[in-house]
């Protein structure tokens, strides 16, 4: 029997979703972030899309004269991630080899990032208005390397596409020309655009806390770090308006996982 077009694309949809891969990216570690996520768009698609998205930045602060205005500074940032990277193993044991890239850009913003694949952005702002410590960069570079562990991004990017799978079944049903796909924009919507979820950035607190920890910085920088962000953003919306965890369950939980980890801290001191 055939099918009429809008059932026809409504078997399509319900085909790619099904089809659409469920797994667990990273091991649970001692934090135990342990949930099983729905990608579609593929680790490949991001990380090139990555690598393209990254460049296009470095490249416009480049021509800025923005992209690592300080010689020490940029010493010190690359020095925390070579002690972190090491140890993202406990979390992904193919991530330490990944093409890493670190640089520090001039911004009045308070951000940092880390894109699929490795690639870490420092904006000047968050390590000078915060006054950080190398413990508290620490604890911000193992958060934002965690959502990259944890493939966060593409998990976003996968539930995009789904969005976009319902109208290209519309598109079939209709005969209007859905999105195409676009691996550079779509790399960096997810990581400088769109808003992690509350649970992804749960899960990148705790397992920063613990790429800290094992690196041998003290997992408590991440309580410090958020009661300084706290002073600055007094005026930020209830949780429950929020994508993003309240300042005060955000600091709450981080106490509960520092301590947690600890026992990792105390043991890279003796090594």
């Amino acid at each position: 029997m055939k099918l009429k077009q809008p059932l026809l694309a409504l078997a399509i949809l319900s085909t790619l979703t099904l089809g659409a891969c469920v797994s667990q990216t990273t091991q649970k570690g001692a934090v135990g972030v342990d949930r099983q996520q729905l990608l579609i768009v593929s680790e490949k698609d991001m990380q090139e899309g990555a690598v393209k998205a990254y460049g296009e930045v470095i490249d416009e602060a480049k021509k800025n004269k923005t992209l690592n205005p300080d010689a020490k500074q940029l010493a010190r940032v690359r020095d925390i991630a070579n002690r972190l990277i090491p140890k993202t193993s406990a979390f992904r044991t193919d991530a330490p080899d990944w093409a890493w890239e670190v640089n520090v850009i001039q911004s009045d913003q308070l951000n940092a990032w880390c894109m699929p694949g490795g690639k870490i952005a420092f904006y000047t702002a968050i390590i000078e208005k915060l006054s950080l410590t190398d413990d508290e960069i620490a604890a911000i570079m193992g958060h934002e390397i965690a959502h990259a562990l944890r493939e966060h991004g593409r998990e976003r990017a996968s539930q995009a596409q789904l969005q976009s799978y319902g109208l290209a079944a519309l598109s079939l049903a209709t005969g209007i020309q859905g999105p195409t796909l676009d691996l550079a924009s779509m790399a960096m919507n997810v990581t400088l655009t769109l808003p992690n979820s509350r649970e992804h950035e749960t899960e990148a607190d705790r397992m920063g806390v613990e790429l800290a920890a094992r690196a041998g910085f003290n997992p408590e920088a991440a309580v410090h770090v958020w009661e300084k962000m706290s002073q600055l953003s007094k005026d930020a919306p209830p949780e429950i308006l929020s994508t993003h965890p309240s300042n005060a369950s955000r600091i709450k939980d981080l106490k509960v996982y520092s301590q947690k980890v600890m026992g990792l801290y105390q043991a890279s001191q003796k090594s």
